[in-house]
């Protein structure tokens, strides 16, 4: 009887301290994806999304619009496109993204394209290989709300000091059942990062 009652409590333990662990990184991942920092650092970083033979997607276009506008603000004097390319694509997400912010007033030499990387933690790890190749050690990553604290801590891993500027407009943000759900998914995929440090889903 005393085994049962200790295997029970130890069970009853370990699932509350799961779901503590759960909720608190559900937590940060929803008090991150509210933050706009907006600090001078030498790059912006836009995380790629879908594009369609050179068009970005409707998600991307909202994130380059905001790599853009911090452009236009001054927090960088350059904005870095990631992303590779699919079987089949003639563009990868990253050029995609340079054409789309070259067309919308951003000079071609203030873009940098790394083509690189299937899911976030590749082309992270890319655009700071890149990045620190030219002295460039600061930057503020540009992706959609709910995966800002997934990508600020992969490129902080990869050697990066990171900063957040999501995007607050678009598809993701539209309704709270799809806020609940990415919030979801981006709870799962960071504490998939942390125990296996591999990325768990494409963006």
């Amino acid at each position: 009887m005393g085994v049962t009652r200790w295997i029970r409590r130890a069970v009853a333990g370990a699932v509350i301290v799961a779901l503590v662990l759960v909720g608190g990184t559900a937590l940060r991942v929803w008090y991150v994806a509210r933050a706009d920092e907006r600090p001078q650092v030498d790059a912006i970083v836009v995380l790629g999304a879908a594009q369609y033979n050179g068009t970005p997607s409707q998600v991307f276009a909202h994130r380059l619009g905001q790599a853009k506008e911090l452009y236009d603000q001054g927090v960088a004097p350059r904005i870095v496109t990631t992303g590779g390319r699919a079987q089949g694509d003639t563009y990868s997400e990253a050029e995609s993204g340079a054409r789309w912010l070259i067309d919308n007033g951003v000079a071609e030499q203030d873009t940098l394209v790394v083509p690189e990387g299937a899911d976030t933690l590749r082309s992270l790890q890319a655009a700071s290989r890149e990045m620190q190749d030219r002295g460039w050690a600061t930057t503020v990553i540009v992706s959609d709300p709910w995966h800002s604290l997934r990508a600020r801590t992969m490129a902080e891993d990869a050697g990066l000091e990171a900063w957040t500027s999501p995007t607050h407009s678009g598809p993701i943000v539209q309704t709270r059942e799809t806020q609940a759900w990415y919030i979801g998914r981006e709870t799962v995929a960071l504490l998939y990062y942390h125990l296996f440090g591999a990325d768990s889903v494409r963006s």
